[in-house]
């Protein structure tokens, strides 16, 4: 994989500054159980990068999620409009108060393992990639953890971003890693579904290096929002279309 071209914004210098500041943002609705077992596995430094702290966005949650969050030691946003992407946007409002410079995606259901973000973020550090994917079509999967609806919306996904933004994906795996720069150039907006999705988009359009890496996916604590109820399978999958659709034309 070929080393990106130096960017003067990360450091005024043109190189990377190391270690990176990192930042793990988890948009939360009700997941009070989940996050006592996400946050403290959250790995604090690896080779060229160290956490700054985790910030979790309560996305109009029923429950004790904002409590959880704080009482494991996170930053704490509050966004009472529903939808992932709104939750999303939130927390990079928050982020530009002091931006970092890389951003870290993750669900607060414990689906995706926090110990593998060290992996997640080695093609940043190494200068090979703008934005990683953490892939689970290409790591293992535990039995239940991807609905057949799910796994075959990632796969016309999948193809659609190949065919129509030249873009080798395997999926729309919503634990990634981004650089801050990068993420900000991208003009992000969806407010629900099509967040994961736009991004891919987005950043293939705009020619960011963006790469996948295996990752273990796991049965989520709780009943999903979205894949759990069949009209929420479907209004994300006909989002994602939509999605794909509007960045293709330009939007």
């Amino acid at each position: 994989m070929s080393r990106p071209r130096p960017r003067p914004e990360d450091t005024g210098s043109g190189a990377y500054r190391m270690p990176l500041d990192v930042v793990v943002l988890i948009p939360a609705l009700d997941e009070e159980a989940s996050l006592a077992g996400v946050l403290p596995a959250i790995p604090n430094a690896g080779p060229g990068w160290r956490l700054r702290n985790a910030v979790v966005v309560d996305n109009g949650s029923r429950d004790r999620t904002a409590e959880a969050a704080r009482n494991a030691g996170a930053t704490v946003v509050t966004e009472p409009r529903r939808g992932y992407g709104a939750a999303c946007l939130a927390g990079l409002a928050h982020l530009r108060e002091r931006p970092p410079d890389v951003v870290v995606f993750l669900d607060a259901d414990q689906s995706d393992d926090p110990r593998e973000l060290p992996t997640l973020l080695d093609p940043i550090a190494a200068g090979e990639a703008d934005l990683v994917i953490g892939s689970r079509a290409l790591g293992e999967r535990e039995p239940g953890s991807l609905t057949p609806v799910q796994a075959f919306g990632n796969r016309i996904a999948a193809a659609l971003l190949r065919l129509l933004f030249g873009l080798q994906a395997t999926d729309l795996g919503p634990f990634r890693a981004i650089r801050w720069p990068a993420l900000e150039a991208l003009g992000m907006r969806d407010r629900d579904y099509g967040w994961t999705v736009e991004m891919q988009a987005r950043a293939a359009r705009a020619g960011l290096h963006v790469t996948e890496i295996p990752v273990r996916y796991r049965r989520r604590l709780g009943r999903s929002k979205i894949s759990g109820t069949v009209r929420g399978a479907l209004g994300a999958g006909w989002k994602i279309l939509v999605t794909i659709a509007r960045v293709r034309l330009g939007g």
